[in-house]
């Protein structure tokens, strides 16, 4: 399933172009070591671990398939996290039919194809839940060390991902605290350097507006990439911490699901009492967990639900930072609860996956072509450069500065004039380009201009929300052409003539 979830993620990719986050983490990525600190000092310092990786991955090219590449592999390696996970929560069944479950998700198309940190996050996360789960089936040193790197993983790979750690305390036990303790507590460390920085940058996402409690409505959406789907698993994940909760007391939930798949496939009276016995020596192999289900029920519910509530949280208390790709690290959680759910199914556990993965495969099929657009990640540049039809002369003004990496990036043809930009290196403290301040100098005997903005029309074009569109206007101009890209927020390109 590892490899399915893997391919499948890399599929998403599809004809979608890069948009402004993965131009960053090209632009963060090919510094140098100095550039790249200087950089985190000051914005994005919350992503220097991943940038540091991708840092000496681009030195083997920029190509989108390549940048996007890693997140396909943390996938799999989620998907296969995952799948063992399912099998020591409940039973082999269990396991495969959650990784399936993950990889059909639209959510995975997308950020299994996205030059961003969120899939190793996703993985990191999953990969503590299995690490703790060892742990706590057998104590020992090396488990132990296993969850505090997990710990540490999960902290340098997003700074919102250690959300979903507060669900690990309801694994915590009597006789274990104090090595679950110093665990958590070094393995945080991470978190607590880049929270700091975090905080002390926090003007780079002054851009998100407040939050209300009215977003939870849509997190199932935000979870699965898809609003039926999404809904279809979120009661069948709640069906499944059911299932867990119910687990006995005294064994494993584990030992549970072998023993039904061990009784599956056997026949006869002989080989029932060898499966029986099999169960047994397991069990005195290993100390009994009384409420183990329980637990992880309440953990799983926790995975789930815990991010988007504290997110909403910071939201209030400290800044504005609900975004719906800080919470991707809850995706494995809604596959695994309702990977449980299925596997339980009295006597057809596998017709009933086949028909749960079939039926959600028919409620994603539109978002996962959405996904597969050239605009499924909500910023064409390409449709951008086919509407920009430069003649001699012609020059072109960027709204926000950024925008210029993509339409660098991407153009293979003359472009207009670039007036303002007065260096080829992006400036050390951002993803911006030097520019000239005055708007109205640089298009001094130009007649025709092009303005690129991210937005709506109206952004540009009334008022003075996109500062640069106002002083081309007061320089004398007028738009002439506008078009906007299909979903908001765009892009926008508009063609202004002298009056």
């Amino acid at each position: 399933m590892a490899l399915v979830a893997g391919a499948v993620a890399f599929s998403g990719t599809g004809a979608a172009t890069l948009n402004g986050d993965e131009l960053a983490t090209i632009s963060a990525a090919s510094r140098s070591l100095p550039g790249l600190w200087e950089l985190a000092q000051n914005i994005d310092g919350h992503f220097l671990p991943y940038y540091l990786f991708m840092h000496f991955w681009v030195k083997a090219g920029t190509a989108e398939l390549w940048l996007r590449f890693p997140s396909a592999v943390a996938i799999g390696v989620a998907a296969w996290f995952l799948a063992d996970l399912g099998r020591r929560l409940h039973s082999v069944r269990a396991g495969v039919i959650g990784a399936a479950l993950f990889a059909l998700l639209p959510s995975v198309s997308y950020y299994g194809a996205f030059a961003r940190s969120y899939a190793f996050a996703a993985a990191a996360v999953v990969f503590s839940f299995w690490a703790l789960r060892r742990a706590v089936e057998r104590p020992g040193g090396r488990r132990w060390v296993a969850y505090g790197v997990a710990v540490a993983l999960v902290c340098c790979t997003h700074l919102f991902a250690v959300l979903a750690l507060p669900a690990h305390l309801a694994l915590a036990r009597r006789g274990m605290l104090l090595r679950m303790a110093a665990a958590l507590g070094v393995g945080g460390l991470p978190a607590v350097v880049l929270g700091l920085v975090g905080f002390g940058e926090r003007h780079a996402i002054s851009w998100i507006p407040q939050r209300g409690p009215e977003v939870w409505l849509k997190f199932p959406k935000m979870a699965a990439g898809s609003a039926g789907l999404g809904l279809l698993l979120f009661a069948v994940a709640l069906a499944g911490a059911v299932v867990l909760w119910r687990t006995k007391a005294g064994r494993s939930a584990g030992d549970q699901g072998r023993g039904r798949d061990s009784a599956a496939g056997i026949e006869g009276r002989s080989s029932q009492r060898d499966a029986v016995r099999g169960n047994e020596e397991r069990s005195a192999r290993r100390d009994p967990v009384p409420g183990e289900g329980v637990r992880w029920a309440v953990a799983g519910v926790g995975w789930l639900v815990l991010p988007p509530v504290l997110l909403l949280a910071v939201s209030q208390l400290v800044t504005p930072a609900y975004v719906d790709r800080y919470l991707f690290v809850t995706a494995p959680a809604l596959a695994l609860l309702a990977g449980v759910a299925v596997a339980a199914v009295p006597r057809f556990p596998v017709p009933a996956g086949v028909v749960v993965v079939l039926v959600g495969g028919l409620l994603a099929v539109s978002d996962h072509m959405t996904v597969r657009e050239e605009n499924g990640r909500f910023e064409n540049v390409p449709w951008g450069l086919r509407v920009v039809r430069a003649e001699p002369g012609d020059a072109i003004v960027y709204g926000q500065s950024p925008l210029r990496a993509g339409f660098d990036y991407y153009a293979d043809s003359a472009m207009p004039d670039d007036v303002l930009k007065t260096g080829d290196a992006p400036e050390p403290d951002g993803f911006g380009y030097p520019e000239r301040p005055e708007v109205a100098a640089a298009l001094k005997g130009r007649e025709r201009v092009w303005v690129v903005w991210r937005g709506t029309k109206q952004a540009g074009l009334q008022g003075d929300s996109v500062p640069r569109v106002a002083q081309v206007r007061r320089a004398g101009f007028e738009a002439v052409s506008v078009k906007h890209s299909a979903d908001l927020p765009g892009l926008t390109v508009a063609l202004f003539e002298r009056k």
